[in-house]
């Protein structure tokens, strides 16, 4: 235990991150989130489709004494459950009754927690999700077809506690150039889908223990 550097990939060269700042619909809630990798970090800055630069923050964060929840250590329902509380991978009648029994039977309580670790859903984690929601995929492949999309592992910083063992290390600021780390991004999303796309048409893809079978 002790201290970990993380980084924090943004369009703006100053952030200051804040308790109930955010966006509800995020992986895991509101809040901010950071991830151990730099290269990530960078690509996250300018993923986005507006032609702009963007900058990789350097955090430093004191775990000690902080309530973490490692979703990499959860079976990968307990993940998705946790995604469907705050993220829709469909917007069907069906979806809607679904995801809330799905929640109801996978679902944690993470109220007790400062700090959650777990896969970031990026756009290749929704190709998976929306296949996986209409019964397209056996739950036997979905652990291999998420580690496909190149999911990268985030830290969601929850509580003031946390916030507070939260410190940047501004003289580290970088510049993102976004030609390069935007086709970086596109890139990585274009190879996991075909790579994904193969797997789910493929006859290891039993389409038996589906996502509506789980319930």
């Amino acid at each position: 235990m002790g201290k970990i550097i993380l980084y924090h990939g943004s369009q703006n060269e100053k952030i200051t991150p804040r308790f109930g700042l955010g966006n509800e619909k995020h992986d895991y809630g509101k809040g901010f989130y950071l991830t151990e990798s730099m290269d990530l970090a960078k690509e996250w800055a300018v993923c986005r489709p507006e032609e702009l630069n963007g900058w990789m923050h350097k955090f430093e964060l004191e775990i000690e004494g902080l309530n973490i929840l490692d979703f990499q250590k959860k079976d990968v329902l307990t993940w998705l459950a946790e995604l469907m509380k705050h993220r829709d991978a469909g917007d069907s009648k069906r979806y809607r009754v679904l995801s809330k029994k799905f929640i109801e039977k996978y679902g944690i309580d993470t109220d007790g927690y400062d700090v959650i670790k777990g896969w970031r859903a990026n756009a290749s984690y929704f190709y998976i999700a929306k296949a996986f929601v209409r019964d397209e995929v056996d739950i036997d492949i979905l652990e291999e077809l998420l580690s496909l999309g190149g999911l990268g592992v985030q830290y969601y910083i929850k509580t003031k506690k946390a916030y507070k063992e939260l410190t940047e290390i501004s003289e580290d600021l970088q510049s993102v150039p976004f030609e390069r780390f935007n086709e970086k991004y596109n890139e990585h999303d274009i190879t996991a889908r075909e790579n994904m796309r193969k797997l789910i048409d493929s006859d290891r893809n039993q389409v038996i223990k589906v996502f509506s079978t789980l319930l």
